[in-house]
């Protein structure tokens, strides 16, 4: 008699065994730790600000934005190191930038706990949607030209800065941009020092010849504290939803786009499952809810061999635990770097996954819907606290399911 009780979790399992350490130490390589550095360096400026920026909105206490920012980087260095060897594919895990964004915005009239409360909601909803499978089967629904642009439109603004910094501060960017373009040319010392690489080393140098740092180091170690959550129908309203969105369809769809586009087969529903499980301690902590980001996974993909960048992310997470632990003492010499440095940083690592999403968003079907997603994305379409990245995906595809549904049979992802 066969038991029907049995509840089947849709859940993807690795096809290959975990990566040991000596699988880890024979892949490993120097263009994958560049690419871990500078995925690393991203994350630990821009997204960073974006932190104290929002943290500032809400009067939080400096030993309240270091536990956030302590949560956010190891907690999901750290996952990203063990999905990463577990799958043997580069899954870099961090924390929702949109999101935050909202929060920041919810922080000058709904007090912290309220928003922890809304944060513990958010993860047991995230951890739903993952345990029911419905994050797969949207994912295979969505066309993949449609995400693609939707990413365009996301990564167009490292594009855009690269060329902004140029004109702004060129004494720093264009020393940076004339050594990524040389160490781009075939050669053997360019096999040597990879190219963004070179770029961040070369970058350094202009800056503390020129303009030096903008502000003072802080040396200092990450001092974390346990937070209580209260709950409040207000917050729960305004922060739940638009923050579920920002994970589930927005960062993941970002991450797991870029990381088809690189070949891999991305575990959707066990990365959701993980998001969400993920996010309960970080909450405890007071950090914003966990994604599978689009941008970092893209740094990590953006050279190499598809079988060997899983170490890429098991580097950078790795590296993201020490800088957790060092979160006063890096992270402020990060910011106290000038924005041109990060821009052309960004920039020149993004230029092939830029250039990757343009291809798959407007080389094939659905290229009206696509083009739609691109712009909406880009024009930042905010509505009920949900930005231009999810509303790009939704009239994209409604635009090609009016005007080219011949073209949505062939073109999901």
């Amino acid at each position: 008699m066969t038991d029907t009780s049995r509840v089947v979790l849709p859940l993807e399992r690795p096809r290959r065994g975990p990566a040991g350490w000596r699988a880890f130490r024979r892949d490993v390589g120097g263009g994958y730790a560049a690419n871990a550095i500078i995925a690393l360096v991203f994350s630990a400026t821009g997204p960073l600000a974006v932190i104290l920026a929002s943290g500032s909105a809400g009067d939080l206490s400096p030993q309240q934005l270091s536990s956030w920012v302590f949560a956010v980087f190891a907690l999901n260095g750290l996952l990203t190191v063990v999905a990463s060897l577990a799958f043997r594919m580069p899954l870099g895990f961090f924390w929702t930038i949109p999101g935050t964004v909202v929060v920041g915005k919810s922080l000058s009239h709904v007090p912290w706990s309220d928003v922890l409360g809304a944060f513990v909601v958010t993860a047991l909803l995230v951890l739903l949607l993952g345990l029911t499978g419905w994050v797969g089967r949207v994912m295979r629904l969505l066309p993949l030209p449609i995400v693609m642009a939707m990413v365009a439109g996301v990564f167009l603004r490292f594009g855009l800065d690269l060329v902004g910094s140029i004109q702004d501060t060129p004494w720093v960017a264009l020393p940076m941009v004339l050594t990524f373009v040389a160490l781009s040319i075939p050669s053997g010392f360019s096999r040597v020092m990879p190219p963004v690489l070179g770029t961040l080393v070369v970058g350094v140098a202009a800056v503390l010849f020129t303009d030096g740092l903008q502000a003072p180091l802080t040396l200092g170690l990450a001092d974390p504290m346990l937070q209580t959550p209260t709950f409040s129908l207000a917050a729960l309203t305004e922060l739940v939803v638009p923050l579920a969105i920002t994970v589930v369809i927005v960062q993941n769809g970002q991450g797991t786009a870029v990381l088809r586009a690189a070949g891999h087969d991305v575990p959707v529903n066990t990365a959701t499952v993980l998001c969400g499980l993920w996010s309960l301690p970080a909450a405890a902590l007071g950090a914003v809810t966990s994604c599978l980001t689009g941008p970092t996974n893209a740094l990590l993909t953006s050279s190499g061999e598809k079988e060997r960048q899983y170490t890429a992310a098991v580097l950078c997470g790795s590296l993201a635990v020490v800088v957790g632990v060092l979160a006063p003492t890096l992270t402020s010499f990060m910011l106290a770097m000038p924005t041109a440095w990060i821009a052309v940083l960004g920039g020149v690592a993004m230029l092939k996954s830029l250039q990757g999403a343009f291809v798959a968003a407007f080389s094939g079907t659905c290229t009206l819907g696509a083009l739609v997603a691109f712009l909406v994305t880009v024009a930042d379409l905010t509505v009920l606290n949900i930005g231009g990245a999810f509303w790009g995906v939704v009239t994209g595809y409604l635009i090609s399911r009016v005007l080219e549904p011949a073209d949505l049979g062939g073109s999901r992802g």
